[in-house]
């Protein structure tokens, strides 16, 4: 089976020279430091030595060791890092535990970084990613459910869910849906978020994904589900919601006016970045009348060279805009910030100067790129990224009445989107006025008592308020001032 295999290591031995035994690894994959150690204990015993399970109890040290009569469980322990050992006269072979450090330290997340908040990010090692949760999440309520994914690559999977939380509803639903995943192999969780999402054509994403375990573990508190995935260090979190793409972590770590604050301006240059140039495109085709008078002539004067029409100047700058910022992400970093920068700098202006676009168009575009950094989740940034440009197409034809024609088909769009049953729009569409503290505002922290409710949650109480009607009661302070007492 293992046949022109050169990183799979075969080694046999006796036990005390009568029985013959083969310890099976991958090389790279076990740390052999203490895969010889294990073998040297095994080697010198003499009683029952044939008996997998004796040796297993008496003899061998790790920890993490199990015995096995299945010979496909035993491929695949052997393939996931275990050392696998079959002694003759045996039903049964011993799986140890000894797999080899995570390639790379554990460190802060570069997609997700925070003034105030956790430096650490999960890494590509599932084991440390359930770890890091864990160290977060002490309790035994804290689920893990292992799964096995792909006909190849064998890919090991964890759904993780807070039991006595989070709907067990929910839990089916995920399960059922993992279960059903028949593919080669799972190289990232990019894989099982496009399987396992409710709509597969929708630009919005249905399924969050974060580096960060604090988020992880805020999630699984609310009542949400986790999904790791060996080998990638992006984790997703199900059902996701729209205003959950524009919350972030730091909004929590922060006092709640800055974070209400923060909150609003992302409202407000989500929306910006979306009709931005749509709105430039229309008023200066169709609406001259909307425009103040000195603007209008400002514009009007830009624009007395340019040999194209708004729409294909705004066509053309959108872009070079999104080539330089994908051409600034895969390069490397020492060099991929400055390029991006000075492309921007030096091709806008070289435009402007040989007359191809005019500069509003420049200024329009360079609001909206900056406007669409604002949304702290990636995948939710990428929507608006791609909708801005049929946004461009109806402006041109229809002019306002096109923005608001589109703008109605991406409500209506999203308000027909579920992501595990639940309406994307909630707690605004359906309306949840008990949910309403946590999205146009951030809550002071006494007064997110309660789990959302549309997770149908089994214990939807997340705190006491014994302590904030204390602080308010007393006036801020415990038992009689001083100055009283005299």
């Amino acid at each position: 089976m293992f046949k022109e295999c050169s990183d799979i290591v075969i080694r046999p031995f006796d036990i005390e020279e009568n029985v013959h035994a083969l310890a099976v690894f991958v090389d790279g994959l076990v740390l052999t430091t203490e895969v010889d150690e294990a073998l040297k204990a095994v080697m010198i015993y003499e009683r029952g030595s044939e008996d997998a399970k004796r040796l297993l109890e008496t003899v061998i040290p790790s920890g993490q060791a199990k015995t096995t009569d299945n010979y496909g469980d035993f491929l695949l322990g052997v393939l996931s890092g275990d050392t696998g050992i079959i002694i003759e006269n045996s039903d049964k072979a011993i799986l140890l535990g000894l797999r080899g450090p995570s390639l790379r330290s554990v460190s802060e997340p570069p997609s997700e970084a925070v003034i105030r908040g956790p430096r650490e990010g999960f890494i590509e090692n599932l084991r440390t990613n359930t770890s890091l949760v864990r160290r977060k999440i002490k309790s035994p309520r804290l689920k893990m459910k292992p799964f096995v994914i792909g006909k190849h690559s064998n890919t090991s999977v964890v759904l993780s869910y807070m039991e006595g939380i989070t709907d067990p509803a929910l839990v089916e639903e995920a399960v059922k849906r993992l279960q059903k995943i028949e593919i080669d192999g799972i190289l990232d969780s990019g894989y099982i978020e496009e399987l396992i999402q409710d709509s597969a054509f929708s630009p919005f994403p249905q399924i969050q994904h974060t580096e960060r375990p604090d988020l992880v573990a805020a999630a699984l508190l609310e009542g949400r589900i986790a999904i790791f995935v060996d080998g990638t260090p992006f984790v997703l979190l199900a059902p996701t919601v729209f205003v959950q793409l524009l919350q972030a972590t730091e909004d929590y770590y922060e006092r709640f006016q800055i974070g209400t604050l923060v909150r609003w301006l992302r409202y407000f240059f989500l929306f910006a970045s979306l009709v931005t140039p749509a709105m430039y495109v229309a008023l200066t085709t169709y609406h001259h009348v909307l425009i103040p008078t000195k603007l209008l002539f400002s514009i009007a004067a830009a624009r007395e060279s340019i040999p194209f029409p708004a729409i294909v100047e705004t066509l053309i700058m959108e872009v070079i805009f999104e080539a330089l910022r994908e051409a600034g992400v895969r390069l490397p970093k020492a060099i991929g910030s400055a390029v991006g920068i000075l492309g921007a700098l030096v091709i806008g202006q070289a435009a402007v100067e040989a007359g191809i676009v005019s500069a509003p168009v420049v200024i329009v575009v360079s609001i909206t790129g900056i406007a669409s950094f604002t949304i702290p989740h990636f995948n939710g940034a990428i929507a608006v990224r791609m909708l801005r440009f049929p946004l461009l197409i109806l402006a041109s034809i229809f002019g306002v009445y096109g923005i608001f024609f589109g703008l109605i088909l991406i409500i209506g769009h999203m308000a027909n989107l579920r992501s595990f049953g639940v309406p994307y729009l909630t707690p605004i569409s359906p309306l949840k006025l008990s949910d309403l503290k946590d999205v146009l505002i951030r809550a002071p922290q006494w007064a997110l008592s309660t789990r959302p409710s549309f997770l149908h949650v089994r214990d939807d109480t997340r705190m006491s308020d014994t302590m904030s009607k204390e602080i308010k009661d007393q006036n801020g302070s415990k038992g009689d001032s001083p100055d009283d007492k005299r």
